[in-house]
Order: C-alpha cells, then sequence, then structure tokens
C-alpha cells in the first residue's frame, strides 16, 4: 500500500507548500486539506448514490456521495475525475464536469462537483474496497434516507446548498 499525500491549505484554502500523510492526523489548527464529493445526476433527474465498503475505515457501510481526498499537486477537477473513474468507471470529461460549490469544514475544504450521466447501475465498475453497490434514487427518496439516517447527513446547510446548485446547473444544462 503506498502512502498518499494531501496538500496542506491554509484557512482561505491556498496551497502553503507543506503536504501531510493521509491518516496520521498532523494536521495543525488553520491547516486544512481538500477533499471532493461528485454527484452523479441522470438526464431524468435521478442521482446515484453509493453505499460506501464495510471494510473503509470512514463512515462503513454507509449511503453517501462519490467523494475522496485530493493528493498532494493534483487538482480538485482531476481528482473529481479520478474518483469518478476509480470508484464506479464513469469517465466525466471537462465538458461534464461543474464545480456546484467550495465548503469550510472543520479541517478541510470540500469541493462538491456535478456529472450528468445515463449509465445502469449494473454497467459501473465499481471499485469493490471502496464501494458495495450503488442504486439510483429520486431526490425524495434521498431526502427521505438523510432523514431517516440511511444516508449520510453532512449538513442542512450542505443539503441545501447542494440541492439549490444542482438544480441551477439542471436548468442551464438540460
Amino acid at each position: 500500500m503506498s502512502v498518499e499525500l494531501w496538500d496542506i491549505l491554509d484557512s482561505h484554502g491556498n496551497r502553503t507548500g507543506k503536504t501531510a500523510v493521509r491518516g496520521t492526523g498532523v494536521l495543525k489548527p488553520g491547516e486544512y486539506h481538500l477533499v471532493v464529493h461528485i454527484w452523479i445526476i441522470s438526464f431524468d433527474g435521478r442521482i446515484l448514490i453509493q453505499r460506501r465498503s464495510t471494510e473503509r475505515k470512514l463512515m462503513p457501510g454507509e449511503w453517501a456521495a462519490t467523494s475522496g481526498a485530493v493528493i498532494a499537486g493534483e487538482s480538485s477537477f482531476k481528482a473529481a475525475q479520478r474518483e469518478l473513474a476509480e470508484e464506479l468507471g464513469i469517465k466525466a470529461e471537462a465538458d461534464n464536469l461543474f464545480k456546484l460549490l467550495r465548503l469550510k469544514r472543520k479541517n478541510s475544504f470540500l469541493d462538491v462537483w456535478l456529472t450528468f450521466s445515463d449509465v445502469k447501475a449494473e454497467d459501473l465498475k465499481l471499485q469493490k474496497s471502496e464501494v458495495d453497490t450503488v442504486k439510483w434514487v429520486k431526490t425524495d427518496e434521498l431526502v427521505s434516507m438523510i432523514e431517516n439516517g440511511e444516508f449520510h447527513n453532512y449538513g442542512e446547510h450542505y443539503f441545501d446548498s447542494v440541492f439549490e446548485k444542482i438544480d441551477d446547473i439542471r436548468g442551464t444544462v438540460i
């Protein structure tokens, strides 16, 4: 298993020139790393969600967004492309990968991305060490899953912001 390095960011999201080894807990107060979430939306408005592998240390077995840490030297865009390809086998080009927003969290910045796809769930190539299964859901089903604890709750502000931005982009693309 190779060592994964993260760029350390300052409180404004700028690279500091320093790196941290993933999983070592070396981020100090005022230091951040970059994470991406990618939402996959079908052209009829359904959302592709994934259940994380039960072998994962963080959020094992939980339904969640496709996500991952940005590795040192990598852009947020390239990380979103990489995570989609690695975890689901989806190739997203620049004309179909839209940055929705950036949120500042406790010790990370979170860039949220959106891509459109009508791929069938059974045609995806799941990275079994990361993803147990996937399914397409309608927005109201996802909201219900969040409310009853079946889907990871990233927070009300997160979902309000993401759903609003998805609606904005859907209106301009579809």
